[in-house]
């Protein structure tokens, strides 16, 4: 394989005539039949491997832009290999010292820095066996920013790169003795520089590229199962579901309740007008034989009605979902009863009530063991306030993304090129707000061809015309209006 002696070259045990077995190396990268990389690929990208930074003392190998000198400072995107004596070199991604140009338009988009922490998150849950193997930088034009401390004392055998290049260094990974590891790590590496100059791998080697692309991509929009959600409940039960529009949220939820509870549990619905009498309970009118014919009697809410039932059989599981809910201020809904929850508190917990709601709970309230919560909530409603902290620290939350696989199943051709452009548009420009606004998988499930194409202009068109509206998507409008000129085409 034509990555195989770059492989070599990282793990040998010195660095001896580094700059011609560097050479070596990279050429074996570019062109047919052996080579990863087409040959035109190889004007993309120039080898820079001296014995020894005359600068620094620090050796390094680097693939930078063309349009750089062929010696001295450089700048722009680059791969890079920094050697140690009596370890494997690491391999990571550098900005040049000398800025970003020319790649600032690379590097400044937040695609690039998604990707690159989507490949180091992979490697790490992958391969690390516990230890941190890889590291990402959140943005990569954020020079001033250096490696961190605790990073550094890990890795304390590259104390020179780190004082020399720590703060242009943001994607790196540290290869063990597994030179199969360190050749995905390259590889990906290598793949994601190489696409951003505009090359895909070689025909012979596009299959193990969609396989590598493939693992480290579900980082980016990881698939939760029911089965997941359901042992999460088990285990800490109250959670919370967020997640943007279209994701199967609610239908999730709609079946952990009647497959994994077996429909013993409710389901209730928050909105702005959700007060803490609906609930947890309060005092509401009744019908009564005096004058008025009506008078006030403290009346359970939402909240104690599951919790008296769940208490009927508390060998059951019982499940109160509730949807939407971050469309009420939840701190305020619970009130003092915020501290029962606590799924692993060391003794049971319990509030007092200011009125007798009677039997079982009377003046003091408790949550059984077996009842469970279970939240939604649209990551893309911004005309509410975020869960505050008290709450979130309470819940485990779980997200749910856009899942091409399921389109793949359900949704015709046009509906999975819809997708995958869309997608895409999300994921090269997207901020972090943003990208938690990508339209879900429901939006694309039309089987017949001939009615996907009104499908997506009746029911995903007015989200991305109320995204432009809001300015949610401001960072990107033009992509988003340019796929909307295609979507009115079909």
């Amino acid at each position: 394989m034509s990555i195989d002696a770059l492989v070599e070259l990282i793990h040998a045990e010195n660095q001896g005539n580094w700059s011609e077995r560097n050479k070596q190396a990279f050429e074996s990268l570019f062109g047919s039949p052996k080579g990863r990389y087409p040959k035109l690929a190889e004007r993309t990208v120039t080898l820079r491997a001296p014995s020894i930074d005359p600068e620094t003392g620090v050796p390094f190998s680097a693939y930078i832009h063309p349009s750089n000198p062929q010696s001295g400072p450089y700048s722009g995107l680059s791969f890079v290999i920094f050697p140690s004596p009596g370890e494997p070199s690491l391999v990571g991604l550098v900005v040049g010292t000398q800025g970003l140009a020319p790649d600032e338009m690379v590097l400044g988009r937040p695609g690039h820095a998604r990707k690159a922490q989507a490949i180091c998150a992979w490697l790490n849950r992958e391969f690390g066996k516990g230890t941190q193997v890889a590291w990402a930088k959140q943005d990569p034009t954020q020079t001033e920013i250096s490696v961190p401390d605790e990073l550094r004392k890990k890795w304390a055998g590259f104390k020179s790169t780190f004082d020399r290049y720590g703060k242009v260094i943001y994607a790196l990974v540290k290869p063990d003795s597994d030179m199969r590891v360190t050749r995905e790590a390259v590889t990906a590496l290598l793949d994601l520089v190489l696409e951003e100059r505009g090359y895909l791998p070689n025909k012979d080697h596009m299959a193990d590229r969609d396989r590598i692309r493939s693992n480290w991509f579900s980082f980016l929009m990881p698939d939760v199962s029911q089965s997941q959600v359901a042992e999460l409940l088990a285990e800490r039960r109250f959670v919370i579901i967020q997640g943007p529009p279209g994701t199967g949220k609610t239908t999730m939820a709609e079946n952990l309740l009647a497959q994994n509870y077996r429909g013993v549990g409710r389901t209730i619905q928050f909105h702005p007008n959700t007060t803490y009498e609906a609930f947890i309970g309060g005092l509401a009118p009744t019908h009564s034989q005096g004058e008025l014919g009506l008078q006030f009697r403290p009346t359970p809410g939402f909240l104690m009605e599951a919790a008296t039932d769940a208490k009927k059989d508390p060998q059951k599981p019982y499940l109160l979902d509730i949807e939407e809910i971050n469309r009420a201020d939840l701190a305020k809904i619970l009130g003092e009863s915020i501290t029962l929850l606590e799924a692993r508190a060391e003794r049971p917990r319990e509030t007092n009530l200011q009125h007798d709601f009677g039997p079982p709970f009377h003046r003091t309230f408790k949550l059984p063991d077996n009842l469970h919560i279970l939240g939604t909530m649209n990551s893309a409603d911004r005309s509410i306030a975020i869960v505050d902290v008290a709450v979130r620290r309470r819940f485990s939350f779980v997200s749910l993304w856009p899942q091409m696989t399921v389109v793949e199943k359900h949704g015709c051709k046009l509906m999975q090129d819809a997708f995958k452009d869309l997608v895409g548009i999300f994921m090269e420009h997207a901020n972090e707000d943003a990208f938690s606004l990508v339209p879900g998988h429901s939006y694309f499930l039309e089987r017949d061809e001939k009615k996907a194409g009104k499908s997506l202009q009746v029911s995903l068109a007015p989200l991305l015309e109320e995204y432009l509206a809001q300015g949610y998507v401001s960072g990107f409008a033009e992509p988003i209006r340019s796929y909307l000129q295609w979507l009115r085409s079909l």
